[in-house]
């Protein structure tokens, strides 16, 4: 299970990295960008300025590894932009029942749809992270599993302090 977590967080970053430098060296200004993730990061708040400027400067990326992980996401955005507007749908969808009259059936149904289009997701996603993790150096790898390892304490850690307790009115 573990590895499964470690192998996770590893593809995560590698594309959220890929993800900012795609970003930050768009040759096409007019090109939109990634739609957004609602909450998970992909696409929004991770300018070179942000935590992935951080990762390409601490991983002392490559102008070649940089234009190599563009090309990768630029390759992938057709697949996945159909993938996160159905998405999108899908949400809109669900909306409608938390603000009017509340149907157990039919937000089932979205649920499951909701479910499929996320492994689809998921696989593709994977599917980003493995591309770009193989542009990495030996050296940059055991780096960011370095790093990974050190979140995955911090997170192990955060989990285990529980969440904080309410505010007393």
């Amino acid at each position: 299970m573990k590895s499964i977590r470690f192998r996770l967080l590893i593809a995560a970053l590698a594309v959220l990295l890929g993800t900012a430098l795609a970003r930050s060296q768009a040759d096409d200004a007019t090109a939109p960008p990634p739609p957004p993730m609602h909450g998970h990061g992909y696409g929004h708040g991770f300018g070179m300025g942000g935590h992935m400027g951080f990762l390409a400067k601490k991983l002392n990326l490559t102008d070649d590894q940089r234009t190599q992980m563009k090309a990768v996401m630029r390759k992938e955005r057709p697949a996945m932009k159909p993938l996160f507007e159905q998405q999108h749908q899908v949400d809109l969808q669900l909306r409608q029942y938390v603000e009017g009259t509340f149907d157990a059936a039919k937000v089932q149904a979205l649920a499951a749809q909701k479910a499929q289009i996320q492994a689809q997701l998921t696989v593709a996603h994977t599917r980003i992270h493995n591309e770009m993790y193989q542009v990495l150096t030996a050296d940059q790898k055991a780096q960011l599993k370095e790093m990974e390892a050190r979140h995955e304490s911090r997170m192990q850690q955060h989990m285990q302090d529980g969440p904080p307790a309410p505010p007393e009115e």
